[in-house]
């Protein structure tokens, strides 16, 4: 399917640049443009009338890894403060206009991006974008504000200390990632949140909100002319670049490796992963379909059959992919009674070295292609929804009709595709983090003698707290 790009059409006076699908077979494709304001603002849109409601994503580069080094947390704050008052408008103002008018605005800060969302109905749309742009543009950081977020990040990190799931994932970016940014807590630490200033939080978003580095979405009832007027008044005043650190690439540390965290808690958490592939390698729709097959969410994945169903170890055990703009790991997680956790994390081990070595059986391959691509289009199902695939394929640096070409991409994978995916994954072995009660503590409390095996023999990390509440699975 090819794209036929349009001339540009005069709206208002002003130019307006749309390229749209010539001709495609799905509805879905057809709306797909790419807009351009007249004041240069671009924007992936998705015209749709069915409902009178506007989902708009958005995102700038830096996210987390523009944190100072010595204070991990700023853009989290940043991104808790943004809709706490601009403007002339005081944190009680702004969200009674917000709520008047039943406007969702939020802003997240990831590893690599600083995220925004905005969804609100036709009739509220200026009211909407006009928020936004004092949000992003005139932010007042009263004290008040600052110290009442700031007590509920503090009170937030206090509590995952003693999260068996928190400490795994930490301890397991830690090691992986070792002095690069990404090891950081994006959320920030109990030591870092008390140093971060109004002068921290000013000069991150002095540096990292600009249009450079800017992607849009929006998806729903709004014309292009208006939409493109919408763009330039909330991001038009924007600083034109950012200031950012440069961030290096990195490959995650080498596995095989474990790391054992102790911590007082009924259920042991383990947290495995290891060096992934990259969103722009040609082998990552084999690694996304070969993964499904190892330890997809659902109940037909090989570690769920083996861990689970056949030995009854874990009510769940998942694994996926998660890639950045730097670097690439695959990463799963499982919880287990403490006595079996060894048992648990040499069944995981064995899958992943079966798969590595074996490959999957081209049943398990044309299950997981059917699956990927049905629930591709399922997660498509809402305005928000299309707008966050929009904006990621956009962060992705993904072709504007990726969402049109996805079944034929899965439905390229061969199985030799597949095995060499697996082999690249799985084929060293994998980086574990155990986070639980160590062995003698588990066999002591036990009340019936086990047969199964301690967990295996693993670097300590250093004692952490007790815990107030054990884990359950989710």
């Amino acid at each position: 399917m090819t794209y036929s790009f349009t001339g540009r059409a005069v709206l208002g006076g002003a130019s307006l640049a749309i390229a749209t699908l010539g001709s495609a077979p799905s509805l879905a494709a057809t709306r797909i443009q790419r807009l351009v304001s007249p004041g240069g603002i671009e924007a992936w849109f998705v015209q749709d009338a069915t409902v009178p409601l506007i989902a708009m994503e958005y995102a700038f580069g830096g996210g987390a890894t523009q944190d100072p080094t010595d204070k991990p947390g700023v853009g989290h704050m940043v991104a808790s403060l943004l809709d706490e008052g601009s403007g002339d408008l005081d944190f009680k103002t702004f969200h009674e206009r917000l709520d008047r008018r039943a406007i969702e605005l939020s802003f997240t800060s990831t590893r690599d991006q600083f995220r925004g969302s905005l969804r609100m109905l036709k009739d509220s749309r200026d009211e909407a974008f006009d928020l936004l742009r004092m949000a992003l543009t005139a932010p007042r950081f009263e004290a008040s504000d600052v110290e009442r977020i700031r007590a509920a990040v503090l009170a937030n990190l206090r509590r995952d200390s003693t999260n068996p799931s928190t400490l795994a994932n930490r301890k397991f970016l830690e090691v992986a990632f070792n002095d690069h940014p990404y090891a950081r807590q994006a959320g920030g630490t109990v030591e870092s949140v008390p140093k971060i200033d109004v002068a921290d939080l000013k000069d991150y978003v002095r540096r990292v909100i600009a249009k450079d580095t800017l992607k849009i979405a929006v998806v729903g009832d709004v014309d292009p002319e208006t939409l493109g007027r919408l763009l330039d008044k909330t991001f038009g005043s924007l600083p034109a670049k950012a200031e950012l650190t440069l961030v290096p690439d990195v490959v995650a540390a080498k596995p095989p490796q474990r790391v054992f965290t102790p911590l007082d808690v009924p259920q042991t958490v383990v947290t495995f992963g290891g060096p992934g592939v990259r969103r722009s390698e040609p082998d990552f729709m084999a690694a996304c379909v070969v993964d499904h097959i190892l330890g997809g969410r659902g109940l037909s994945s090989r570690l769920f059959r083996e861990v689970r169903e056949k030995r009854g170890l874990a009510y769940y055990v998942r694994e996926t992919l998660l890639w950045m703009n730097h670097s690439a790991v695959f990463i799963g997680d499982t919880a287990t009674r403490a006595d079996r956790a060894g048992e648990t994390v040499e069944e995981v081990e064995k899958q992943a070295r079966r798969m590595a070595e074996e490959g999957p059986t081209q049943q398990e391959l044309d299950d997981a292609k059917s699956y990927l691509k049905g629930s591709q289009m399922l997660a498509l199902d809402t305005s928000s929804n299309l707008a966050r695939a929009l904006l990621q394929c956009q962060l992705d640096k993904l072709p504007i009709d990726h969402i049109e070409k996805h079944s034929a991409l899965v439905d390229a994978v061969t199985l030799e595709d597949a095995r060499k995916a697996a082999q690249r994954l799985w084929g060293q072995g994998l980086l574990t983090v155990i986070v639980g009660r160590s062995p003698l503590a588990a066999a002591q409390s036990t009340t019936a003698p086990s047969a199964t095996t301690p967990p295996p023999a693993a670097v300590q990390s250093g004692a952490a707290p007790s815990a107030a509440t054990p884990a359950t699975p989710n």
